[in-house]
């Protein structure tokens, strides 16, 4: 593998320095050690994860009870934290550690940001993706092969997809969140409220379960914006462990040549 190390963030050049060249060599629990952190695994109220600090070692606490992934990104998350913010200490809800902040521009979101790089690091991500079709089943092989939550793969994807992309999490009260690729067209949001004729609503109010296969449907089942009326999309939904229900919707083929035909 040959590129220009100065391309990488400061997360991968972390990795990099220790030797991870695959995905088995990331070890963040080593990685906090030498760093000067002790990470423990613990039942905790009120926060996914802890940092404290004397501004020369520190503890990492995370929440036992969360999936494999979701401890690894909240240990990245506080890992970054002990890195780069000061050596100081934090407590980190599952909101603070979590896509609410995606687009966010903070001590928070930086945070993730620095995480989603150490648990799947681009210059590992890229090459695995190649050749490979966007979806949340996709999401799910990346997860699988980088020990990461489904959640953050499936962002990965959607930030790095080089076509039009939407990710969104909604619950029974509405929209949580969403993430866009570049290329998804400006001003096109997805519904605050799921549509009674989508598997996503299924999902939440109707008890299914499992991941749903992709779906082309009406633009107006998913999305609201300028002319949404006249084009489709192509949906994937599955439900998360804390009863949300997380989708991909990519512009369905018979949409872009709608398009074009009105351009």
């Amino acid at each position: 593998m040959t590129f220009d190390l100065s391309s990488l963030s400061s997360a991968e050049r972390l990795l990099w320095f220790y030797g991870c060249r695959q995905p088995g060599h990331i070890d963040l629990e080593g990685i906090a050690c030498d760093k000067g952190a002790q990470v423990i695994y613990r039942c905790m109220d009120g926060c996914a994860a802890r940092l404290l600090s004397d501004g020369h070692q520190a503890v990492i606490s995370v929440q036992a009870t969360d999936n494999e992934g979701r401890r690894r990104f909240s240990l990245g998350h506080e890992l970054a934290h002990w890195l780069n913010d000061a050596r100081r200490g934090f407590s980190c809800s599952g909101d603070d550690i979590g896509p609410q902040n995606a687009e966010a521009v903070s001590v928070e979101a930086a945070a993730n940001v620095f995480a989603s790089q150490l648990i799947l690091p681009d210059y590992m991500v890229t090459p695995w993706l190649q050749g490979r079709r966007m979806s949340l089943s996709l999401a799910l092989e990346l997860s699988n092969a980088f020990r990461a939550s489904v959640t953050a793969s499936a962002i990965k994807l959607t930030k790095k997809a080089e076509g039009e992309v939407c990710l969104v999490c909604h619950s029974m009260h509405g929209r949580r969140w969403f993430v866009r690729s570049k290329k998804w067209p400006f001003g096109f949001y997805p519904r605050t409220q799921l549509h009674q004729d989508t598997t996503a609503f299924e999902l939440v109010f109707k008890g299914a379960t499992g991941m749903s296969r992709p779906k082309v449907s009406p633009g107006s089942h998913w999305l609201s914006g300028d002319e949404f009326p006249v084009m489709d999309v192509e949906a994937q939904s599955m439900p998360l462990p804390d009863g949300t229900v997380l989708s991909m919707l990519t512009m369905a083929d018979a949409a872009r040549a709608t398009r074009s035909r009105r351009s």
